[in-house]
């Protein structure tokens, strides 16, 4: 849906000796001292998929905001190749411009950005009538777009009686309003409490998964970039340092800048069961018991799962329990009551299954079994592990 190749901006009296010399590897400051120009965003390249929420995440200076007003030319890139929905954008009269931006992309801002002469429901409503779309049909769709973001009731209400987070949702209900295929938000919620800024990114995710809209959300929060990101970018100094989705980012910062913003990352609440699981041996319900305490002895696992023809998990077969066991096949010796969970589920809502000690089955959403998770195997995964732990390691194998 968007993809942006080399694109490159630069604020400043000399443009083009500016970009000239950050091709040659000179340094932004040292452009800075030569040009007086800023390279703001600096040979970037990235695709958005249709439906998906890419996060981009830097601090204050990194050159986010800026890309993300590049995407639909409020600011105009000073070199590179921009693409909505297969239209090359940079290529685009001041006319289809406008065009795109009503139609195509919609855009929440950090500061609400509402009419306060308006009421919310004309607010929601003014992208369409920028359009030239009918008054009538204009107050339908704003309110369906209220309602999709609870405040239908409150389309005849001064915004500026709302609260912080219900004045956010009006600016996002303008977005939806006019049937963007793409939003562009531009830290939409960094100006809320923390415990509003919380609802409102479930209720974005929540929205997000009604809508199916294509998604540029602008963060300094990894915190919120983890939460809501399909792909995150980290940005640093124009570029972009690391692109991945949430887990990768976590479990392999590819530079020390990445690093530095993940080492306090509570690792519970990234990674999912599916992320730590691994391939196990099954049974089916008509092997012998014999078999079954061949399979336990070889794999040297708490347990065993038995599975049915679909591949669900009928119980689970323990060591201990298969020493006297006696009988014609493993369901003498099958204990039905077992953790189970699906692979999307985070760990640190998996702490319980860990109770019993038993491997957690890790099942799809249709219950057929993908793999299994070792209890430690979690509280292991929540342990950064630095390079000097890594090198520690690779020293005692040798």
């Amino acid at each position: 849906m968007i993809g942006a190749e080399s694109v490159t901006k630069v604020f400043g009296p000399q443009p083009d000796t500016a970009r000239k010399r950050l091709e040659e590897g000179i340094s932004r400051d040292q452009i800075y001292r030569e040009t007086g120009s800023v390279i703001a965003v600096s040979d970037v390249t990235f695709e958005v998929a249709e439906g998906e929420i890419f996060v981009v995440m830097g601090l204050s200076g990194s050159g986010k905001s800026t890309l993300i007003r590049c995407l639909n030319r409020l600011i105009e890139p000073t070199s590179g190749t921009i693409h909505i929905d297969g239209r090359d954008i940079l290529s685009a009269d001041r006319k289809e411009l406008r065009q795109l931006r009503r139609t195509k992309m919609g855009m929440v801002f950090q500061h609400f950005a509402l009419f306060p002469h308006l009421t919310v429901g004309e607010n929601a409503a003014y992208g369409l009538k920028v359009q030239g779309v009918s008054k009538r049909e204009r107050q339908e769709k704003a309110l369906n777009a209220l309602e999709q973001v609870g405040l239908r009731d409150w389309a005849d209400t001064d915004p500026r009686n709302l609260s912080g987070g219900m004045q956010q949702r009006v600016g996002l209900a303008r977005g939806l309003a006019v049937d963007s295929k793409i939003l562009l938000m531009d830290e939409p919620f960094s100006a809320l409490d923390p415990l509003i800024r919380r609802d409102m990114q479930q209720e974005l995710l929540d929205l997000q998964e009604r809508v199916h809209k294509t998604i540029v959300f602008i963060t300094h929060d990894l915190n919120e970039a983890l939460v809501l990101g399909d792909q995150i970018a980290i940005m640093k100094a124009g570029r972009f340092v690391q692109v991945d989705g949430p887990q990768e980012i976590v479990a392999n910062p590819k530079d020390p800048y990445v690093a530095a913003f993940t080492r306090d990352v509570d690792r519970s609440r990234v990674f999912t069961l599916g992320a730590v699981m691994k391939e196990a041996p099954v049974l089916t319900e008509q092997d012998s018991l014999d078999q079954a305490r061949a399979i336990v002895r070889e794999a040297a696992v708490n347990g065993v799962y038995v599975l049915d023809r679909q591949q669900k998990p009928l119980g689970v077969v323990v060591a201990e329990d298969l020493e006297d066991a006696d009988g014609q096949d493993v369901r003498v010796a099958l204990r039905r009551n077992f953790p189970q969970a699906v692979s999307g589920k985070i760990l640190a809502e998996s702490f319980e299954l860990c109770a019993s000690g038993l491997p957690i089955a890790v099942t799809d959403d249709e219950g057929r079994l993908r793999g299994t998770v070792d209890p430690l195997s979690i509280f292991n995964s929540l342990r950064p592990e630095t390079s000097e732990a890594k090198e520690t390691g690779a020293s005692h194998q040798r």
